[in-house]
């Protein structure tokens, strides 16, 4: 993983088919999906407003316009950061949570997680479960979103291990986690966050997009 902090002109750098680009972003969540779409446009080379989206089944946001099969695309937010992930030839699947007390993370652990997931929270020291929480909590919802599903196909279908600064995937139902990556992201010490797709390794670079860009 490179992390750059780079101006807006290079938003629009030639995205390798080996890599994956993940832009962090301020963001005020009235704002909706615009600053997803001016990053969108500047690797599409077009405007913003000549964009449109469509939405999968389990609604995931896809390109219909202008068309390009082999470019897929993520984002999300929490509180005031937000995280936008694009890729050529795979489905990225990427989530934030800004590190907060959990009070109930072991009960929600309890009754939605894998019951390794639930004795792992469970077996760390209070001080140490809530960031834990949030880093597997991430992990989860950037499996699910690769997957197409979100969190309607189920938190207890897929478990992950965390250790230090790896997280795997142990079991995903009805798919091998062989064929999965899945990843920390490097942010700073309020945020956590995570990201996933359905392939092989590829070279995640992490950037931060000027303020007002």
């Amino acid at each position: 993983m490179t992390t750059d902090s780079l101006a807006p002109a290079k938003v629009a750098e030639p995205l390798r088919d080996d890599e994956i680009h993940v832009w962090r972003l301020d963001y005020d969540h009235h704002q909706g999906r615009a600053p997803f779409l001016v990053l969108l446009a500047a690797y599409l080379g077009c405007a913003a407003n000549a964009i449109q989206l469509g939405a999968g089944v389990y609604g995931r946001p896809s390109l219909e316009m202008p068309r390009d099969p082999d470019l897929h695309f993520n984002w999300t937010h929490s509180g005031d950061q937000a995280l936008f992930a694009i890729a050529r030839g795979i489905e990225p699947g990427v989530d934030l949570e800004r590190l907060r007390e959990r009070p109930r993370a072991l009960a929600i652990a309890e009754r939605y997680f894998s019951v390794d997931e639930f004795a792992a929270l469970a077996a760390l020291e209070p001080a140490a479960r809530d960031a834990a929480f949030l880093q597997l909590w991430t992990a989860k919802e950037a499996v699910l979103k690769a997957t197409g599903r979100g969190l309607a196909f189920g938190l207890h279908r897929l478990s992950i291990g965390s250790r230090a600064d790896q997280l795997a995937l142990h079991f995903l139902d009805g798919e091998l986690p062989a064929h999965w990556q899945l990843h920390r992201l490097s942010l700073d010490s309020k945020h956590v966050g995570s990201i996933a797709w359905r392939g092989g390794p590829r070279t995640i670079r992490l950037r931060t997009l000027a303020p007002g860009a």
